[in-house]
């Protein structure tokens, strides 16, 4: 009775047919590559709106894995939100040159976790084991039509590990 009213309240009519439904199988998730991206030196903007803001320029950097090879074009960067508790906002954006030619946007939104001193470590460019904090993103592809253009068509997931002078990302694709 009560699954019919949440339907009735949300506007979904209860049907056999619904109710039949078979399940759709849950996703899973392909490596699809890496990208080791090298940075230059952060530029600290300080205390703004409740968290300490820094951008960080990417100056090229690799790409290999199955199912991309290519470079990290120079250019872009990542603007970095670090909140007090050990949450850090990142958003990157910058081009890869695929091994074919093909230019590749990314946007690539997500969030560091660690402790306050494992932050403090990571923000002064210090090697940290990767196991001590959580780096995910949720990448987005902008490509023109060709043969890269299942990137922009795919949804995807990526772990980040932070490392002195550079970053390195692995990719994965969501069937």
């Amino acid at each position: 009775m009560r699954k019919g009213l949440i339907a009735a309240g949300l506007g979904l009519a209860a049907s056999p047919a619904l109710a039949q439904a078979p399940a759709a199988p849950a996703p899973t998730l392909d490596y699809a590559f890496t990208a080791r991206i090298t940075l230059a030196a952060p530029v600290e903007q300080g205390e703004v709106t409740g968290g300490r803001k820094r951008f960080i320029a990417i100056t090229g950097g690799t790409v290999d894995g199955p199912m991309l090879k290519g470079t990290v074009l120079p250019g872009g960067g990542d603007w970095q939100t670090i909140m007090p508790g050990g949450l850090t906002k990142v958003e990157a954006r910058y081009f890869m040159k695929s091994a074919d030619g093909t230019v590749i946007e990314i946007t690539n939104p997500g969030v560091r976790v660690a402790s306050p001193e494992v932050t403090e470590k990571l923000a002064k460019g210090e090697k940290v084991d990767p196991s001590a904090y959580y780096f995910r993103t949720t990448p987005r592809f902008d490509v023109k039509a060709g043969p890269q253009e299942w990137l922009a068509r795919s949804a995807f997931v990526a772990r980040g590990i932070r490392m002195p002078d550079h970053v390195v990302i692995d990719f994965y694709v969501v069937r």
